[in-house]
C-alpha cells in the first residue's frame, strides 16, 4: 500500500519517512539537531516547493517531525513557550494542506513533550500528532506509537514501532512494508536531550 510521507510519534521516539512515486531522488541530511530533506546530487532540477524542507527540528521542549515547511514554525512556537498542542495546530491551520494536484495533507508530530506542558496528562514525557487535510484539522495527544500519513492513513492510527533509538527508528520506518521508501529520519529523547539519525537506504 502507498501512503506517501508519514510520521510516527510516541512520548520518547519519533520517525519520519519520505515515500514518493514522483520525486524519489531525495535524501535526509543531519545538521545540528535538524534533519533536512533535499534532492540528491543527481536529482533533476525542479521548481516544486514541496521537495526540500526540514523534516526534523529539535528544541528544548520537544522534537518536531513533519513533511514540509510547517516544521519550522511549529518548532519556533515551541521555543516561544506555546503549549505543544497549540504549537502544532496553529501552523497546520495557517499553512493548510499543500496546494498541489492531490491536496496533499500536512502531517506532523512532537516527541518528548515535557510533563509540565498543559498539553499532556502524562507523568513523564508526552507526544502530540496532527494533520491538516482538505476536510479536517486533527491534533491529538498520544501515549503509544501513532502514525499519520498523507494518503490512506491520513488520520492518527496506532503503529507498531519497536525501536528505542533514533537510528533504529529511522531504519524501522524505512523498512516498513508501505511502498516507495526514499529516505527517513528518527529521533529519541525528552527534556531537551535528543538524539537524531538519518537513513538513506544505503
Amino acid at each position: 500500500m502507498y501512503v506517501g510521507r508519514f510520521v510516527v510519534v510516541s512520548p520518547e521516539v519519533g520517525a519520519y519517512r519520505v515515500s514518493s512515486r514522483s520525486f524519489p531522488n531525495r535524501q535526509t541530511v543531519k545538521r545540528d539537531g535538524t534533519v533536512t530533506v533535499e534532492p540528491t546530487p543527481d536529482a533533476p532540477e525542479t521548481d516544486n516547493p514541496y521537495i526540500s524542507y526540514n523534516g526534523v527540528r529539535v528544541t528544548e521542549r520537544g522534537a518536531v517531525v513533519g513533511n514540509g515547511s510547517h516544521v519550522d514554525p511549529i518548532a519556533e512556537k515551541l521555543e516561544l513557550g506555546y503549549p505543544a498542542r497549540d504549537a502544532l495546530a496553529e501552523p497546520l491551520l495557517s499553512l493548510d494542506f499543500e496546494k498541489d494536484d492531490y491536496d496533499t495533507p500536512r502531517v506532523a508530530g512532537i516527541v518528548g513533550v515535557d510533563a509540565a506542558d498543559p498539553t499532556t496528562n502524562a507523568d513523564g514525557p508526552g507526544a502530540v500528532i496532527g494533520t491538516v487535510r482538505r476536510d479536517a484539522l486533527l491534533v491529538e495527544e498520544v501515549t503509544e506509537p501513532t502514525l499519520v500519513a498523507t494518503y490512506e492513513e491520513n488520520s492518527p492510527t496506532a503503529f507498531d514501532l519497536t525501536a528505542t533509538d533514533a537510528g533504529g527508528a529511522a531504519r524501522e520506518v524505512y523498512d516498513h512494508e508501505y511502498e516507495h521508501a526514499v529516505c527517513s529520519a528518527g529521533v529519541t529523547g525528552s527534556g531537551g536531550e535528543f538524539d537524531v539519525a538519518v537513513y538513506n537506504g544505503e
